[in-house]
């Protein structure tokens, strides 16, 4: 279900007395909307069902062959009708409509064909002049959401397989921000415990200051490597290690606030962080907070203790102390919430920081992009909250998703993002190359090719559904035929071409007759475009980047079909400049997709 608490002044929007659903409308953003809203008052007038339920039961086609949207009539009549007839009389009564190409009476369902120049008229000039605004809906006003994605390991290079957290979590936010809702991006660090005291430790025999300030992440992380290697050689050859219990020391120092131990935390922190930037800039994200670990405060860990203890739910386990959830669902069984030596658990940190987030923040909802194998954990977490009678625990959602299954280098080493990024644009570069002539037209080839090979290897993960595996494919990404992100970024490039070529008829001031465009190819591509709006809601109700993705790949082939009956040069002006908004507004909605996705999108390649 879409969000649909307060509301935005310009929405339509309806509460029927039977049926708890909204109708959320927006009929001056979304030229469906205007047929949805004209279609359900007639079929409400028809059938005496409400308004409302007639609205929300009509959707777009899952292909142009059944029309552009359909209605099951047995979604809003009961089956004892003999829905077949009905559906037949309602088909005639409905088929007069100024907007309306035909009706079609299938079974029990009606099949709309809009009116394909009613269509193109109201879409062209609308896309073209909200340009980068098309696609915005203001579903909510004032509402607000935090995101926490990524949330690597300080101290290390960025893994390979922190990647998809990091993309969904950048393409939910730009989603949410899409429909109205302020966001708050976060990405909470694993910046604390037991491993700082181990690379402290390490650094003192390992470090170098001079590659600490050039090359941190990697310096840190050899450090890192080098000290765990000296641990497993003392436990081999005396049973225990010295560098465990020296660590064990560092992290008390760290956790008693000890000055240069928190001095130097800070330092590997801060300089993580700062390459972490780097990175993210490259996929387009930015945050608003680096939280982590650390930054939850004794204060609020103890008072979730102090909370457990006094709701009843704390038990003895071992000298441990459990929390039972079995009760409320058997399969959450008992969480460890806190150490026989008095320690708290990463789930104990995790509750103190949703309460402190709530404090702070005020969200209307918190989302977690966490993979699948945190599913028992994040459960266990919301179901602690509400058994604590936090009724915000509600708004609390998991976004959860699958592994990359062999994500490395060619060669099958490193499996570090910044390695793939670079990998992929000398992949690019090898390929762009092999065609001297555009080769040389491109002003920067070495930037180009790496956009064109980080959007390879982010739409390669968004491709696939969110919850499922996938496996990582060089050969596959990289071309530029099928469904890849560099047959995206060509398409894009391809219509920006034409544009720029005609770029004189776009600028005349005579008026456009997009009743001149009447290939099928080019109708059937303003019928794809116009259900861009219910695209992005559908990937907003599901969460899932795939659904944006699938509809690129669509818009770009049915371009590709138009380039083969519908030419802008050559044409007398008046044909190729409405010709020309058809492919200026198809480049505006493929630009518009993209940059959603966190890709960002090339003119010439």
């Amino acid at each position: 279900m879409l969000p649909s608490r307060c509301l935005s002044s310009t929405r339509i929007l309806v509460f029927s007395r039977s049926y708890s659903v909204a109708k959320v409308s927006f009929p001056e953003h979304n030229v469906l909307d205007i047929i949805k809203e004209n279609l359900s008052n007639k079929l409400s007038s028809l059938s005496g069902v409400d308004n409302n339920k007639v609205f929300n039961s009509i959707d777009v086609t899952s292909g142009l062959e059944k029309g552009d949207l359909i209605i099951p009539l047995p979604k809003i009549v009961a089956h004892k009708e003999d829905l077949v007839s009905l559906a037949r009389t309602w088909g005639e009564k409905l088929s007069d409509q100024p907007y309306m190409a035909k009706v079609v009476a299938n079974g029990p369902f009606l099949q709309f064909f809009i009116e394909p120049h009613y269509l193109t008229g109201k879409l062209l000039p609308k896309i073209l002049e909200e340009r980068e605004r098309y696609g915005q809906i203001p579903l909510v006003k004032d509402k607000k959401v935090l995101i926490e994605f990524s949330s690597p390991n300080i101290a290390k290079p960025f893994h390979a397989g922190h990647l998809r957290s990091t993309i969904i979590g950048g393409f939910l936010s730009n989603l949410f921000q899409n429909f109205g809702w302020n966001v708050t991006k976060m990405n909470y660090l694993g910046d604390w415990g037991k491993q700082f005291g181990v690379l402290a430790v390490g650094f003192e025999r390992y470090g170098d200051e001079k590659m600490l300030e050039t090359d941190a992440i990697n310096h840190l992380f050899e450090v890192y490597v080098k000290i765990n290697k000296d641990i497993e050689n003392e436990k081999s050859s005396n049973g225990k290690s010295l560098i465990d219990e020296q660590a064990k020391e560092y992290f008390c120092k760290l956790e008693n606030n000890d000055t240069d131990a928190i001095k130097l935390w800070k330092k590997f922190r801060n300089l993580s962080i700062r390459k972490y930037k780097e990175t993210y800039s490259k996929l387009n994200i930015d945050y608003d907070v680096y939280s982590g670990e650390s930054q939850v405060s004794k204060e609020t860990i103890l008072l979730v203790n102090n909370m457990l203890q006094a709701s009843g739910l704390l038990k003895e386990s071992n000298g441990a102390k459990v929390v039972d959830l079995s009760k409320a669902q058997k399969s959450l069984g008992a969480v460890v919430v806190q150490k026989s030596d008095g320690a708290s658990l990463y789930i104990t940190r995790d509750i103190a920081a949703a309460i402190e987030r709530k404090r702070e923040y005020n969200f209307d909802k918190m989302i977690y992009v966490v993979a699948s194998q945190q599913d028992l954990h994040m459960k266990q977490l919301y179901q602690i909250l509400k058994e604590l009678k936090f009724e915000w625990a509600t708004s609390l959602e998991h976004i959860n998703f699958g592994m990359v299954q062999g994500m490395s280098t060619r060669k099958g080493t490193v499996i570090f993002l910044d390695n793939i990024l670079e990998e992929a644009q000398q992949q690019m570069l090898s390929v762009m190359s092999k065609n001297d002539v555009k080769f040389t037209q491109v002003k920067n080839p070495s930037e180009i090719a790496y956009l064109i090979g980080t959007s390879a290897v982010m739409i390669q993960d968004m491709q696939s559904k969110r919850k499922n595996n996938y496996k990582f494919k060089w050969e596959r990404m990289l071309t530029f035929e099928g469904d890849t992100g560099p047959y995206l970024e060509y398409a894009h490039s391809r219509l920006k071409s034409i544009e720029l070529k005609n770029k004189h008829l776009h600028e005349s001031l005579t008026p456009v007759n997009y009743e001149l465009i009447g290939e099928q190819d080019a109708l059937d591509l303003v019928r794809v475009m116009s259900r861009y709006h219910e695209v992005l809601k559908k990937a907003l109700e599901t969460r899932e980047p795939s659904t944006l993705v699938t509809y690129l790949f669509k818009i770009a082939h049915q371009v590709s079909k138009c380039y083969r009956t519908v030419w802008v040069s050559g044409q007398p002006d008046d044909v190729a400049k409405a010709r020309l908004h058809l492919f200026m507004a198809s480049r505006q909605i493929l630009y518009n997709g993209l940059k959603l996705l966190g890709v960002t999108p090339v003119d010439r390649m």
